[in-house]
């Protein structure tokens, strides 16, 4: 297994959350237009990444204080790193790093970096992101290789769609509603859905929370069991944070629980 997946895993399934949401654009112009109210600047999420009984990992998810501009837009600065604990750290060692300058109109992505150390490994990637023509250019720092890629409309990179996710009204949708998602990865484009399962209170280490259950359906591949092998439960509230993720893999179960939420714009529904 691929250390970085002790991350990637929850925050892909967020990121595979991409609703399209077509409009005409011009240089310069926000692709699109999302309302939204569930998040803004200095907010901190706190997991902790459990592979079966063993404390594995923990992983923060947060936004700037301030706002960057990128391509004159003006950008919530958003960042997911990990780092391996315990006997996952003296073997595994993984310290990673996913930052994705994301346009406060749009909820697009303007630029995204990956920082990635795990153990003798070590990559670091720019892409900067074309969407009023769908394409994207991939900088390789290590080899200084930069190659131009078409895109999906209007796609996400893994941070982004973790936010955008809490930009969609589930209260218009019923369980076993799908919704068609774009995205753009590891220089990839995919094309999934994911199902909306219904509410459900959910116990986690901040709590019992109201939540949102999720499944994003997964291709063939030798990561997950099944195509239902990934869970992720938000918060029935106005934030909508994903609380956890469990996700069933040929070697073994892995759940990222929340223990901390910092700077929430909205008071998280915890069942008394």
């Amino acid at each position: 297994m691929s250390r970085r997946w002790l991350f990637a895993v929850p925050f892909l399934a967020a990121a595979l959350l991409a609703a399209q949401s077509n409009t005409g654009v011009g240089p310069g112009e926000p692709a699109r237009s999302i309302p939204q109210t569930s998040f803004g600047r200095g907010e901190i999420l706190r997991y902790r990444v459990h592979y079966g009984f063993i404390n594995a990992a923990e992983a923060t998810v947060e936004t700037s204080g301030r706002l960057e501009r990128v391509n004159d837009r003006p950008c919530y600065q958003a960042s997911v790193s990990g780092r391996t604990t315990g006997s996952f750290d003296y073997f595994l060692r993984v310290r990673d790093k996913w930052s994705s300058f994301i346009d406060t109109t749009s909820i697009l992505p303007m630029r995204a970096i990956r920082e990635i150390a795990e153990k003798s490994y070590r990559k670091k990637e720019t892409v900067e992101f074309d969407h009023a023509h769908d394409v994207a250019e991939v900088l390789d720092h290590k080899k200084n290789r930069r190659t131009t890629v078409k895109i999906l409309k209007n796609a996400q990179d893994m941070v982004s769609g973790f936010y955008f996710l809490r930009t969609i009204n589930f209260d218009r949708l019923k369980p076993g509603d799908v919704v068609k998602m774009p995205g753009f990865l590891e220089g990839d484009n995919y094309m999934l859905e994911v199902t909306f399962r219904g509410r459900e209170i959910t116990e986690t280490k901040a709590g019992n929370i109201r939540t949102l259950k999720l499944t994003p359906k997964m291709p063939a591949n030798k990561l997950f069991q099944g195509e239902n092998a990934i869970s992720v439960y938000l918060s029935d509230d106005k934030n909508k944070i994903p609380v956890l993720f469990k996700a069933e893999m040929f070697v073994g179960s892995i759940k990222v629980d929340m223990y901390r939420a910092e700077g929430l714009k909205s008071r998280l529904n915890i069942v008394k």
